[in-house]
């Protein structure tokens, strides 16, 4: 290559920038002359670009939250249930043949040295009365003692029950601070009777031995009102429903998980009377299982969100072509002006597709602080951790940048293939 064939590639390369610059500078001038409309149209695409990151901050939040819920309940702890509800089953006998859990069932892998505890559960929905005052709806639970091994969180006033108090049934009840606050208002709320009905009609009065307050999450945001007693008083004296029972399984430190799983269910199915061909009838469900499937069902609503989302764009860039061909218009005198003066249809194709650009960009600015801000408000007050990852960002911007292009690209391609002489003339 000789200096002159050098020289020349470096004037056209500086010239090639200065177009490209020229085109910002012009669309950003356009932009400005035009502020009402250009705000009118940045408004179209800040929503839907809000939105984008609005809803993705609250899955990803939920998200968060359940996923730490699980984990802080124990990543090492297990349930035993009659069927896998993590699993869809398309195929087999339905889960209500599937033989009952039972109490004997719990109590006997309770005694395995690799477990440390086997919590017999049995869920209650009940009404809770007290000195003339009802509250429904109350969230209830059947468990065997030791149950806060499960749970996070912490006795305020009183105690747990113990396992004698459970063998023998005693009417006794643990409630949550929520409740106690409720229902006694500032009145000791250890040793007061409450009256516990069952949805499915059993009823009696209990006596309260605890508060507890469990560690915050999205679950005790949303149940705030809850009653544990013990399983066999749930069953006894509140009809509670066996169909619906489970054993939550706390493994030994010392033990591996994969040894206390083998042990468990080599146990059940003795038990049960299994032969070794035949399948298990019931199942174990680890927490990773339940972060699986809130890793799918939360990947399914992102999915869903980014679709609606979209359309939303779709609106913006709409606005869009409708600004630009109106800009397009407005225009044609100075277009043909220019390609007069030597400008080329690559450069005005690329001065109007950098005007729908910065549009586009600049209205997804805005909507991405809107929904920086709406995610703060919503984790600073309520306990959900609301968050916009950065892929949400990124998408946001990507989606917006390719809605300039596409929807400006009509209009850009219009005012490129305009003649001169005809544009000079248009008035």
């Amino acid at each position: 290559m000789n200096s002159t064939e050098g020289a020349g590639t470096g004037v056209d390369n500086d010239q090639r920038r200065l177009n490209l610059g020229g085109g910002f500078s012009i669309a950003l001038e356009a932009l400005v002359t035009n502020r009402a409309r250009s705000l009118l149209t940045m408004f179209g695409v800040s929503i839907g670009v809000a939105a984008v990151m609005v809803l993705t901050a609250f899955v990803a939040g939920l998200r968060t939250s359940i996923q730490d819920s699980v984990e802080v309940s124990g990543p090492r702890n297990f349930v035993l249930t009659r069927f896998d509800f993590t699993a869809a089953r398309l195929e087999g006998d339905p889960w209500w043949t599937q033989p009952k859990i039972r109490p004997l069932e719990a109590d006997r892998i309770g005694r395995l040295a690799s477990v440390g505890e086997a919590l017999y559960n049995v869920p209650l929905n009940v009404t809770v009365d007290f000195d003339g005052r009802r509250l429904a709806g109350v969230q209830g639970q059947g468990y065997a003692a030791g149950w806060p091994s499960y749970t996070q969180g912490d006795f305020v006033a009183g105690r747990d029950f113990t396992g004698a108090e459970a063998r023998r049934s005693r009417a006794i009840a643990v409630i949550s601070d929520e409740l106690a606050q409720e229902l006694f208002g500032g009145r000791d709320p250890i040793g007061q009777r409450i009256g516990l009905v069952n949805s499915r009609g059993g009823q009696r009065e209990f006596r309260v031995v605890g508060v507890f307050a469990p560690a915050p999450n999205i679950f005790t945001a949303v149940i705030r009102h809850w009653v544990v007693v013990p399983y066999t008083a749930a069953l006894k004296h509140l009809s509670a429903d066996e169909d619906r029972a489970q054993i939550l399984v706390v493994p030994a430190d010392s033990v591996s998980l994969g040894r206390v799983k083998d042990e468990v269910i080599a146990m059940l199915r003795v038990m049960r009377g299994l032969r070794p061909s035949e399948p298990n009838d019931f199942a174990l469900i680890e927490s990773a299982q339940v972060l699986a499937l809130i890793d799918r069902l939360t990947s399914m609503l992102l999915l869903g969100t980014l679709a609606l989302t979209s359309v939303a764009l779709m609106v913006g860039g709409v606005g869009v072509i409708g600004i630009m061909l109106i800009s397009v218009t407005e225009r044609t005198y100075e277009i043909g002006l220019r390609k007069a003066v030597g400008a080329t249809r690559g450069e005005i194709l690329w001065q109007f597709l950098a005007e729908a650009g910065l549009l586009t960009v600049l209205g997804a600015a805005l909507g991405m602080l809107v929904g920086l801000g709406f995610a703060e408000l919503v984790a600073l007050f309520t306990p959900l951790p609301a968050a916009v990852p950065a892929w949400a960002v990124v998408a946001a911007l990507a989606m917006a940048a390719i809605t300039g292009i596409a929807f400006g690209l009509l209009p850009a391609l219009r005012a490129s293939r305009l003649e001169p002489v005809a544009a000079l003339r248009f008035e």
